[in-house]
């Protein structure tokens, strides 16, 4: 069965050659114009990947994005005609799980659309429950990390970054292994997102994310998973 992608893309000639493309991919498409349709085909027809425009009428892809993560993990690839670090940072801090620049060819795209579908099909195979921690458990089967047995809602981003970090405790791991293994190989994005999905990731199971206890930063070097 055929994967549905939602584009938010208002202008039309872009968003004629990506839907093109992705069908040519083997791919089935929802298109929106517009911010409230696309929010509204995000919700009601729960898509398997979305591409969402920062700047379209209506509603921006930043507000879209913030809502679509308070009702669901979907995988969402921001797109943009900026250059602007400060775009890119919020897109990622509001929950989006990558993002391409414009003009970006086909065959960038759809590696990162089907990059990011790996990772989100590959967390929903069932494994097992694993402690991390005094605290902490994460479970493979759904994808949630428990503490003090209560469910902490990730996105995939967020558990496959913790679940790579506890499987080593205390081995300091470099922003460009967890790039190249987390976001995967297709990936040439900006380091800078690996901070900014720490620092998310963090803010979901530290008591205190300033004195992290779970996740420590080995200044200049990379993170580690601490030892309890």
């Amino acid at each position: 069965m055929a994967k549905t992608i939602l584009v938010v893309e208002d202008e039309q000639d872009i968003a004629t050659i990506i839907d093109f493309n992705l069908k040519r991919s083997g791919f089935d498409t929802l298109m929106a114009y517009d911010g409230p349709t696309g929010l509204k085909l995000a919700l009601e027809n729960a898509p398997d990947l979305i591409l969402l425009d920062v700047m379209l009428p209506g509603m921006d892809g930043f507000e879209i994005c913030r809502r679509v993560r308070e009702k669901s993990q979907v995988p969402i690839i921001m797109l943009t005609a900026r250059e602007e670090e400060s775009d890119k940072i919020l897109g990622l801090e509001l929950g989006a799980d990558d993002y391409v620049t414009k003009p970006f060819s086909n065959r960038e795209l759809i590696a990162r659309i089907k990059a990011n579908m790996r990772r989100f099909s590959a967390a929903e195979v069932p494994q097992e429950k694993t402690d991390a921690g005094v605290g902490l458990s994460i479970s493979e089967e759904d994808t949630a990390v428990y503490k003090d047995g209560k469910p902490i809602d990730l996105s995939v981003r967020e558990f496959d970054i913790l679940s790579y970090l506890a499987a080593e405790p205390g081995r300091v791991i470099s922003r460009e292994e967890l790039m190249e293994k987390v976001w995967g190989f297709e990936y040439y994005g900006d380091l800078r997102a690996v901070d900014v999905a720490i620092r998310r990731l963090r803010e979901k199971i530290e008591d205190e994310p300033a004195q992290p206890k779970y996740i420590i930063t080995k200044r200049g070097l990379g993170y580690y998973f601490a030892k309890n």
